[in-house]
């Protein structure tokens, strides 16, 4: 089944208004016929509905039922991850959107082979958001996880110093011990920071500062993994953890 993301002033009353991109989709493309049903996602809520007409440069949605599906995980997850090199991090905003990540902050660290120029910026970030609305959509996410402007390490650490929980995948002598215990603090409805180094790892001054910011250290295994396999594992395990135990971390 088919989702289209839209914001509230499409909803007129009963109905959705659907313009631009998603109509021309709608009509064009997967050429629509009445009667036909969909998802529709609006302000973090599903609705299925069924195609009503197409009025000119519109396709008419009516809602049959609200609130349809919640695929979100009950905890907000936030991945801070190192700038990689190529497409990479195309890869793990699809994959992390996928999982249930709620946003992602490309951040600068002293290892990243990448370096943005500003007027590059931009156009990087549009790039990476048009990718998690076609991962939100292809996974029938309620919302489309935000991919946050590209912050420094100072900027990245003074941000999650404002969410309930911070994950550093580092080194560990306790191996997944640590992971356990660090997992056993998410509750619903918590903010969790995943910080990723980048292809050359952290520094040490940056494992000290994330700590002097309240991070706990997690293990990802015994392997030693690429960024973007560290980012997908470090995610995929929250995912995990809130989803057998959501009711159990009301």
């Amino acid at each position: 089944m088919f989702n289209f993301f839209v914001d509230s002033s499409m909803k007129q009353g009963d109905c959705y208004c659907i313009t631009g991109s998603d109509f021309n989709h709608i009509k064009n493309v997967l050429r629509m016929k009445e009667g036909e049903s969909f998802l529709v996602s609006c302000e973090g809520k599903s609705d299925l509905c069924v195609l009503k007409e197409i009025s000119g440069d519109t396709a008419i949605a009516e809602i049959t039922e609200e609130n349809f599906q919640d695929t979100e995980l009950p905890v907000k997850i936030y991945l801070f991850e190192g700038l990689p090199k190529s497409d990479k991090m195309e890869l793990i905003i699809q994959k992390c959107v996928e999982l249930g990540v709620y946003a992602i902050v490309p951040t600068e660290m002293s290892r990243c082979v990448v370096k943005l120029e500003e007027k590059k910026k931009k156009s990087k970030i549009q790039r990476w958001q048009s990718i998690a609305e076609s991962a939100a959509k292809q996974s029938k996410r309620n919302l489309i996880p935000e991919i946050k402007d590209v912050m420094s390490y100072k900027e990245a650490l003074s941000f999650a110093k404002s969410l309930d929980l911070i994950l550093l995948p580092y080194e560990s002598k306790n191996g997944m011990k640590d992971t356990s215990d660090a997992l056993s603090h998410i509750k619903n409805g918590m903010s969790v920071g995943i910080i990723v180094g980048p292809e050359g790892g952290f520094e040490e001054k940056e494992v000290e500062e994330a700590f002097s910011a309240g991070a706990r250290v997690i293990s990802l295994g015994k392997r030693i993994l690429r960024t973007e396999t560290a980012a997908i594992t470090a995610v995929g395990m929250c995912m995990l953890y809130t989803e057998m135990n959501s009711g159990e971390n009301e």
